[in-house]
């Protein structure tokens, strides 16, 4: 990997440790829960930005994969196995320690399904459902792309909302921590806040890794050449429906990793991570930080999701970013990072800047 990404991973955490010594030296330590929430938004958010910018598709239905990564990993964890005990599945499940038993807020024991093959069961069927809903509608282009995107996320929020099994419209709680090594936990609570942050982040850095390698190599480029004329990439050898199918489960894969983490770390999921319009604000997030720029859709993502955690925007949070998508499609269509002003308010800048002194 050339230096220059390693210098900006380098940078990336730095950053995290100023942060957080930042926030324990103003006396708000209490900001990392939401730093730590934001982390696991923007693993969906560079995900899409693969898709988006890289691939140059639209997906409108990416709350669909995060919610499916959060509820099968909600739902296996929570379901009380004790009952079907006798069942082949179940002894099976039990022998090959694929299954725990737990204290409930009762007092009593659960049997459910560990953590791990949880997370690894949720991603795995997020990446299916992906491939099998790429195949025919990564057919589309542009609006058509996203009305079926749209379409998806519609029917995955209906049937989260409309699910007894999944909590319908409360949805899950009750979620375990989620024990990645020993003494290492993705959990909520104050006394892990600091460590969870840094493991939020850490996995951050990890899937900028990824990503950041994958862009600059020869998938990578077979992607930009698909974004700039997808039949001169064709002409060319390049197999774009297989690759654009790649890019799509993919960025399906880091949502529903984002949602696995959350949900452990928040102990529950509501139908409102499938939403619409977290979809669009996913949309939204990447397009203010540019739609090629990984590190541009990270560091504007952050900042906006904190924010929004923190209730700035208070009830008007869906019209924030409903705005938002649409002043930079107006005004910086390559992002905040790269805005350019419009030319008459460079001009009147310009006439107000002093005349250059002579000699």
């Amino acid at each position: 990997m050339p230096r220059a990404r390693h210098l900006q991973l380098a940078l990336l955490a730095a950053a995290v440790v100023a942060v957080q010594l930042g926030a324990d030296a103003a006396g708000k330590p209490f900001w990392l829960t939401q730093l730590t929430m934001a982390a696991y938004g923007g693993l969906v958010v560079i995900g899409l930005c693969l898709f988006m910018g890289y691939a140059g598709q639209i997906s409108l239905g990416h709350a669909g994969f995060f919610a499916i990564g959060g509820y099968t990993a909600a739902a296996l964890t929570t379901a009380d196995l004790t009952p079907r005990r006798g069942a082949a599945l179940v002894e099976l499940a039990a022998r090959v320690h694929l299954l725990t038993l737990r204290p409930d807020l009762y007092g009593g024991e659960l049997l459910t399904v560990r953590p791990w093959p949880a997370a690894l069961a949720a991603v795995a069927l997020a990446a299916l459902v992906a491939a099998l809903l790429g195949v025919p509608v990564l057919r589309l282009k542009g609006h058509y792309l996203a009305m079926a995107t749209l379409g998806f996320g519609t029917v995955v929020s209906a049937v989260v909302v409309g699910t007894e099994g999944l909590g319908a419209a409360d949805g899950l709680s009750g979620v375990p921590p989620f024990e990645l090594l020993p003494g290492l936990a993705v959990a909520g609570g104050a006394e892990a806040r600091a460590q969870n942050y840094y493991l939020a982040w850490g996995l951050v850095g990890l899937g900028m890794l990824l990503l950041l390698n994958l862009v600059h190599s020869r998938e990578g480029r077979a992607l930009r050449a698909i974004h700039g004329a997808e039949d001169a990439a064709g002409a060319m050898g390049i197999d774009a429906p297989r690759a654009k199918l790649r890019a799509f489960v993919l960025s399906a894969a880091f949502a529903a990793v984002g949602g696995v983490l959350m949900t452990h770390y928040t102990g529950g999921i509501g139908p409102s991570e499938a939403s619409v319009m977290r979809s669009v604000r996913y949309v939204a997030l990447v397009a203010v930080g540019g739609m090629g720029s990984l590190w541009g859709t990270l560091l504007t993502g952050t900042v906006l999701q904190f924010l929004s955690l923190r209730g700035v925007f208070g009830s008007f949070d869906d019209a924030v970013f409903g705005a938002t998508l649409i002043l930079v499609m107006l005004f910086a269509p390559e992002g905040l990072l790269r805005l350019e002003l419009p030319a008459g308010l460079r001009a009147a800048l310009a006439r107000r800047r002093p005349p250059p002194a002579e000699g």
